[in-house]
């Protein structure tokens, strides 16, 4: 589990194909990776992915096709990250619970300079739309975000000039593609809401 409050952002040093995925190793300046072990789960741009080798400030992941499939940002060497370390019972809950597990991917619709600060607007998947709510939590390639408007598909979050200074975020644009993962209770309610049918 995660929280959405992203720790550093870290660069793709190395892309290698193996057996139909990819084999990544990521460079990180200020993640802290002393406490990581081999096994850990670290957020790559929202995703989970375990750490299957770790070296100084470095660790290595094996992402596979299928995660590739349903993903956007992880294919290009030399690209930004945000990067999360998994959650420990002892931390605090800044954002909100997240998964690591993508439930699908926007597109950029507009990013406004709004002078105190930026309005994103994403156009989600159909199927997700519906557990977007105002004033819920969504997750945008690892980052915690409150929903400020969603109209049908399409929703909007406000970002502080700290939020983009923070994550990759800050370099989006109209027709960029980003990671999105639905507030995990929303699932939750709606599969108890459905489990008397």
């Amino acid at each position: 589990m995660f929280t959405g409050i992203i720790a550093d952002i870290g660069t793709i040093a190395d892309k290698q194909e193996r057996d139909g995925g990819l084999r990544l190793r990521i460079d990180t300046r200020n993640l802290g990776m002393d406490d990581v072990q081999l096994g850990d789960s670290i957020a790559v741009n929202g995703i989970c992915l375990t750490a299957v080798k770790v070296e100084g400030n470095s660790f290595t992941v094996d992402v596979s096709r299928e995660t590739l499939n349903c993903t956007v940002g992880l294919e290009q060497q030399g690209a930004q990250v945000n990067l999360e370390k998994a959650l420990r019972l002892a931390d605090r809950l800044g954002g909100h619970l997240v998964s690591g597990h993508v439930d699908g991917v926007g597109d950029v619709l507009d990013f406004v300079n709004l002078g105190e600060s930026w309005k994103l607007s994403v156009h989600a998947p159909k199927a997700l739309a519906k557990y977007i709510a105002a004033k819920g939590s969504i997750t945008i390639n690892g980052v915690s975000l409150t929903v400020n408007r969603i109209d049908g598909s399409v929703f909007d979050v406000n970002l502080i000039p700290h939020t983009l200074q923070q994550t990759t975020l800050k370099g989006l644009h109209p027709d960029s593609r980003v990671n999105l993962e639905i507030d995990l209770i929303a699932r939750y309610v709606e599969r108890m809401m459905s489990a008397g049918e």
